[in-house]
């Protein structure tokens, strides 16, 4: 048998039974002839971009459910992180390596009125390229039942949004169990 350079095949290794064996199999066998195509790399179309509110205040408060339960216990020492991010970004996060550019406080708002002024806050938070913010939603002290009414909300909340990387409670010098810092995903500011 010879290659399609004409340069004899070399000599076989290995058991000579399942080298006549292979032989025969391939006896009739020729080389396929070369394309004539060029076959190129199939390209992905361009993603659509998402387009950001003009008016952050009008940003639309629809887009988070108050029907998804959050599964994090609301004791006193909760946090969430998307999946695909740390252990060590949380530590990072609850140890305050990155200083709160931001704050929004909720004390006082009902949920129909926290959700919106969250939606804005995060929205001009992403827009100007912060990383980390927190948001104090209070310990509901002055609650009916002595419980707070925002916390598990907004953790429903922050859970569903995807610029959201991860939150955990704020240490007691930055409001404790009636805060959270938030860990947003990395943007260039729009000026």
């Amino acid at each position: 048998m010879k290659r399609r350079d004409d340069k004899p095949a070399p000599a076989p290794t290995g058991n000579d039974e399942d080298t006549s064996l292979f032989r025969d199999a391939v006896r009739g066998v020729a080389p396929l002839a070369a394309p004539d195509k060029i076959i190129h790399a199939r390209k992905r179309p361009p993603p659509i971009p998402q387009q950001a509110p003009r008016d952050t205040q009008s940003a639309p408060a629809d887009l988070l459910s108050d029907h998804i339960p959050l599964e994090i216990e609301a004791g006193d020492a909760w946090s969430f992180t998307r999946p695909g991010v740390s252990q060590q970004t949380l530590r990072r996060l609850r140890r305050s390596y990155w200083g709160i550019q931001a704050r929004l406080d909720l004390h006082g708002l009902t949920r129909e009125q926290a959700r919106p002024e969250l939606v804005a806050f995060l929205n001009s938070s992403v827009q100007r390229g912060l990383r980390c913010v927190q948001v104090i939603h209070g310990k509901g002290l002055s609650s009916k039942d002595r419980e707070p009414v925002l916390k598990t909300r907004v953790g429903s909340w922050l859970a569903q949004r995807e610029d959201v990387l991860a939150f955990c409670q704020a240490r007691p010098e930055e409001g404790g169990s009636g805060a959270v810092l938030v860990l947003l995903k990395v943007s260039a500011p729009v000026s």
